[in-house]
Order: structure tokens, then sequence, then C-alpha cells
């Protein structure tokens, strides 16, 4: 693992885009390394860990089709603790609406912008991710993990059906 990891921001004109954050080593001691991941402003934190190849939110069985959760009122920003985990984000805002995402463990921490569709799928081993979320007043777990099924959207299921998704492999080795 490199000492300090690179400051990589990926920002569009037209909405809020993903941005890979990066954080810094603090310390090092004997077989021990201290890292400051801290998100300013952060005011939700959860820990998701996922037990084998996962997939969060699950897909519709019944259906077959993928679906997705939604914040209108949270950013999150998530980094993989263990194991690695694949994300699909969609976002009608930005130039280019679908991106797969890799992250794995001890690498940038995603940021997610609200308003973006996204869904994850773990290793065959798991994973564990830290969220440290930014929620706004009047943001909930009730009202925040909303779960859209993209047989339910039209826009959402033309996007996934027909366009391949950007894929880009964000680690640190």
């Amino acid at each position: 693992m490199n000492s300090s990891l690179e400051i990589q921001i990926i920002k569009s004109k037209k909405s809020d885009f993903f941005e890979l954050i990066s954080y810094e080593k603090f310390r090092d001691t004997k077989d021990v390394r201290f890292f400051d991941i801290s998100i300013n402003k952060s005011n939700y934190r959860d820990l998701v860990i996922h037990n084998g190849p996962a997939i969060s939110p699950p897909n519709d069985e019944a259906l077959g089709s993928w679906q997705f959760y939604i914040h209108d009122k949270q950013e999150d920003n998530l980094l993989a603790i263990s194991g690695g985990r694949t994300f699909f984000l969609v976002n009608f805002g930005w130039k280019y609406p679908f991106y797969k995402i890799r992250l794995e463990a001890c690498g940038y921490i995603l940021r997610i912008p609200r308003g973006t569709f996204h869904r994850s799928v773990s290793d065959k081993k798991g994973s564990i991710v830290l969220n440290q979320a930014i929620r706004d007043k009047g943001g909930t777990v009730e009202s925040e993990f909303k779960v859209i099924n993209s047989k339910d959207n039209k826009r959402l299921l033309d996007c996934i059906n027909n366009l391949k998704p950007k894929f880009k492999i964000y680690s640190v080795k």
C-alpha cells in the first residue's frame, strides 16, 4: 500500500459526478499503519457486511430485474475495508449516465452524490464497506433507502439494457 494516495477527483459540469477521494497515512509502527479516513461533514455512518457474493439491493427474483437504491437527502462516501465490491451507478445528469466502479480494499473512497441510482455486488468471499454518509436534515433511514426496481422506471431500464457501463477500477496496491 502506498504511504499516501494521490487525490483524484472527477467532476462533471452538468451534475454532481461521483468522486474518488484519497486519504492520508499519518503514522507507521512495526507492522501497523494508521490512516485518517475522515469525511468532512459526515453525520451518519454505517458498516455494510456482505457475506459471500451478495447483491445490494437484491435483484427482484420474480421479475429477474435489477434493483437500485437512490438517496435524495444523502451522499454516500464508501470505503472497502476488506474484499472488493463493484458498484453500478446511473445518473441522468451526467454526460455519460452509466458507470461500473470497482473498489478494492484499502483503495479510494467512492463518493456517490444524491440522486444517483446505485447498487453493489460483492466478491465471492464477501466484503466489508464503511459508509461515512452526509445526510441532510429531514433524511432518515426509511426515506433514504428507497429501493427502485428497474422494471418500474423505463428510463433506468433503457439505460442499463442499452448502454454499456464505463468501467473503472480504483485500488491501491
